[in-house]
């Protein structure tokens, strides 16, 4: 059942000590401001220079810590956040990924120290979200032997349970009025501006009693998808695809 109104859910990616510290602050205001619940994507070892924007920030566990306390959930967002594999992922939006086309034995271990480090830090890992969305069949299944069984990523318009996992859809990367479903809107606060802030704030002004959570979300009846929704999953995928090729080239 597609519900209605709207529901939707706040994901902020990218999230590690060397991130931009003060753009992110911008951001922790409004979930403060608005009370909402969101997906912190936490990558546990960063070795990604696009991520290494400032010199490690000593309070960003305390405060990722503090936002786990008042109802955000942690998401595991790979490992070291480097994507140097030609492997084709499930969701295929990037040629590049972390996990995708590597050996289901290295992924489990990356996924065991990625979880271990999150939990050093008192952190607690609830769901699955892929760097460039580049994971394959054999990350679900050392996702699911090390108890992780919820991911965020897809294009249906409610979430799902496919090849063991329970899908959480991420359709949206900025604030955008719907009428029915569950949308996660992504949000990247290393590379938002304050016109990202401001539209972010008038969204939540508007529609803050159909801001959801993670913990909600998964009260949900889940199911497979039928046809109908399975089609209209494809369909969305590709029109996002086009809709980024014409873009590019307009560029």
């Amino acid at each position: 059942m597609i519900p209605h109104p709207a529901q939707y859910l706040l994901r902020f990616d990218d999230l590690c000590p060397t991130m931009a510290s003060e753009r992110w602050r911008l951001f922790e205001n409004l979930i403060r401001e608005f009370g909402v619940q969101p997906i912190l994507a936490v990558v546990p070892r960063n070795r990604d220079p696009e991520l290494a924007i400032e010199n490690p920030a000593l309070d960003f566990w305390e405060r990722v810590r503090s936002m786990q306390a008042a109802g955000a959930t942690i998401a595991l967002h790979g490992y070291r956040h480097l994507c140097a594999s030609s492997g084709r992922s499930l969701i295929p939006l990037h040629k590049l990924s972390e996990f995708a086309g590597v050996s289901e034995d290295t992924q489990r271990d990356w996924i065991q120290k990625s979880l271990e480090i999150l939990h050093t830090h008192g952190l607690n890992p609830r769901l699955w979200v892929a760097p460039r969305h580049g994971f394959d069949h054999s990350t679900l299944k050392a996702l699911q032997a090390e108890g992780i069984f919820h991911i965020s990523d897809g294009f249906a318009r409610v979430p799902y349970t496919r090849a063991g996992m329970t899908w959480i859809p991420q359709q949206l990367w900025a604030p955008a009025v719907k009428s029915s479903g569950v949308w996660t809107i992504c949000i990247h606060s290393n590379n938002a501006g304050e016109e990202q802030v401001v539209e972010l704030r008038e969204f939540l002004r508007g529609h803050a009693g159909q801001f959801t959570s993670f913990d909600r979300v998964t009260e949900f009846r889940v199911r497979p998808l039928e046809t109908r929704e399975k089609l209209n999953e494809i369909g969305a995928l590709w029109r996002f695809l086009l809709s980024r090729r014409i873009k590019r080239h307009l560029r």
